[in-house]
């Protein structure tokens, strides 16, 4: 597995966080409430599984490297 890291980019970084916060820690970029779109999301959690997947979460707040 590879290894998980916030996005270098203070600025979004900081974005996200306070829609999370602000969300009651559901993703701040999808509309509605449920459990696929808790931080760290379904999608995401999925993408860190898959050996081949390199990039960034829906939200871009984390970063999955190879």
């Amino acid at each position: 597995m590879g290894k998980v890291r916030l996005n270098e980019d203070a600025e979004i970084v900081a974005t996200v966080k306070k829609g999370l916060e602000e969300k009651g820690g559901y993703c701040p970029c999808r509309v509605g409430k449920s459990e696929d779109i808790k931080c760290i999301c379904k999608e995401f959690k999925e993408q860190i599984a898959d050996p081949e997947f390199e990039g960034y979460c829906h939200c871009m707040l984390y970063y999955k490297e190879k």
